[in-house]
Formats: structure tokens, sequence, C-alpha cells
């Protein structure tokens, strides 16, 4: 199967993406992913407001960033988002987002791995029927791979 062209966002690496250095700071990489996912999440029917009534919301276990190029105040920048794994009930996620340079060139991969959180139980929960949809229709990367649910089955 072909994995479909990825989704993405544009913007600036601003002001208070800066680090000591004068380049992007880790974390700004890391916010710039999340907005990714939100903004795809958002045009997918399920904005903040969506999360927030239903109350259940992303969770990350893990995100590995590798760096390949610095990124500079006011440069512009497109981070993707496609879906790297996904277990059959869409309790577990693995998200792959490329930070993209305004030349095309890859300045940082993150793949984050994590769930969906019940936020009144608080505890791990298979998404509604909606979001696991959305999931579904999010573009997948070329080593997409089915993953384990985070559900414990009942004994």
């Amino acid at each position: 199967m072909t994995a479909a062209a990825p989704f993405a966002i544009n913007g600036i690496a601003s002001w208070g993406d800066m680090d000591a250095n004068g380049h992007m700071a880790n974390v700004a990489y890391l916010t710039k992913c999340v907005d990714a996912r939100m903004g795809f999440f958002g045009e997918h029917g399920f904005p903040p407001a969506e999360f927030a009534r239903r109350r259940i919301g992303p969770v990350v276990r893990r995100d590995t960033v590798e760096y390949f190029r610095e990124i500079a105040l006011m440069e512009r920048i497109s981070v993707t988002l496609a879906c790297a794994g996904m277990a059959v009930d869409g309790s577990r996620f693995r998200l792959l987002n490329e930070v993209l340079r305004a030349d095309g060139q890859v300045a940082a991969r993150i793949v984050s791995e994590g769930g969906w959180l019940d936020l009144a139980a608080r505890r791990l929960c298979a998404p509604p029927p909606e979001l696991l949809a959305a999931m579904r229709d999010m573009p997948r990367s070329a080593s997409f791979e089915e993953m384990p649910s985070s559900l414990r089955k009942a004994t």
C-alpha cells in the first residue's frame, strides 16, 4: 500500500521558540508537533472543545526526536503528521512528525507514542467512534504497523 501524503501545517520559528544557541529549542519542536496534531483533529471534527466536552484527551507515553538541520529565528517551517502505527481499537497510536525547513530539508523527525485518556476515570480508553474514524483517516507513513491495544482485558 502506498502511503498518502502527510497532513501539514505551516508557520515560523518565532522568538519564543529559540534557545540560548540561537536556534529552535527542543521543546519548541515538540510544541509544533502538538500544534500539527491538534490542527488535524480540529479539521476532522475534534477541536479542543470537543475533547473537553467528551472528557477524553491524547496522552503521550514517549517522544523520540532526531535532529538533522538547524532552524533559525523567523525561518519558515512546515510540520507534517502521519500515523506510523495504531491498535485496531485505536487505544494506542504512533505518530510521525517531520519538521521541514522552507528549502524542504528535514530539520527534525519526531515519533510520539501514546493513547487516549478518559479524563474522568484517569485510565486509558478506546476513542469514541468518530475519533477512531478520524485516526483511520490520518495519512499513514510507509512504516505503518499495527500495535497492540492499551486496554486490559476483563478477567
